[in-house]
């Protein structure tokens, strides 16, 4: 059995005294998909920004296994963190937002490959082509301007710029959640397709548990700051022992139009109401 690419233990994070994460453990397995639920304020995202070291947690280790062996991230400095970045890429959730308007898309995806000097400006040009074709993107994108394109396209560019670097972890925040139903369905499939060629290992954050199901391997619930439930995806769901898990799948609309939806309440299942 290979070891876990990345091995989370004891992670905890405060904000101003608010404790944002506490006691945070778990595994994510090579070229699998692990995905992240929970209510907005559950910590999902300070989960992700502390794992990748945007931000720095209070305590616990994070041990990621790389190309070039075990890292325990959080006790390297900048410098040192500078290297693994290329093994360490984010696809984020605006597809707009995330890209500059004022560089063309040659622009966007040769700058990661000048930021850690690989290869010449013809090596990189190539590399830039080859990588808008294995997003499904013509070549005759390179001098357009991400105003140009529709969201879908946009999220296109964003995951060849994240993949140009031939990552082997990649955080998935909420990537597919600004588009339409029918473009989502492009974009998981085409993630799918990547991460079979490429070897990838997706941290898939996503409000959406119907997407979860369908794309990621294991699951993760996050609520207040702790996870409460985690596993394999089809098992978790189907049979959750959580009540903030039954919480969270009883407002899943089914696929069958005459299964009215039903949402429980926190009050139903014995929860705490939120606060906040």
């Amino acid at each position: 059995m290979k070891e876990p690419i990345l091995t989370v233990d004891g992670l905890s994070k405060q904000f101003a005294g608010t404790s944002v994460l506490r006691d945070i453990c778990f595994t994510v397995k090579q070229a699998k998909t692990l995905g992240i639920v929970g209510e907005s304020g559950s910590g999902k995202t300070t989960l992700v920004r502390c794992l990748l070291r945007a931000i720095d947690p209070d305590s616990g280790t994070i041990r990621f296994r790389g190309r070039t062996g075990s890292h325990n991230l959080e006790q390297l400095s900048a410098r040192e963190l500078l290297p693994l970045r290329r093994e360490l890429q984010m696809i984020f959730q605006d597809p707009f937002a995330s890209l500059n308007p004022r560089m063309t898309i040659a622009q966007i995806l040769e700058e990661p490959l000048i930021i850690h000097e690989m290869g010449n400006k013809s090596d990189r040009r190539a590399k830039v082509i080859n990588m808008l074709e294995r997003v499904q993107l013509d070549a005759s994108a390179l001098n357009r301007y991400p105003h140009a394109f529709s969201g879908g396209q946009r999220q296109r560019v964003g995951i060849a710029r994240a993949l140009i670097l031939e990552p082997s972890l990649v955080v998935c925040d909420e990537s597919v959640a600004a588009l339409d139903v029918s473009v989502q369905a492009q974009i998981l499939d085409l993630l799918s397709e990547l991460q079979n060629e490429m070897g990838l290992t997706y941290l898939f954050v996503a409000h959406d548990l119907s997407v979860v199901r369908h794309f990621c391997d294991d699951v993760l619930v996050l609520h207040d700051g702790e996870i409460v439930e985690s596993g394999d995806v089809a098992e978790t769901f189907s049979q959750p022992k959580h009540n903030y898990t039954k919480l969270l799948l009883s407002a899943v609309p089914s696929i069958d139009p005459d299964v009215k939806l039903a949402p429980l309440t926190r009050t139903e299942l014995g929860l705490p109401e939120i606060t906040r």
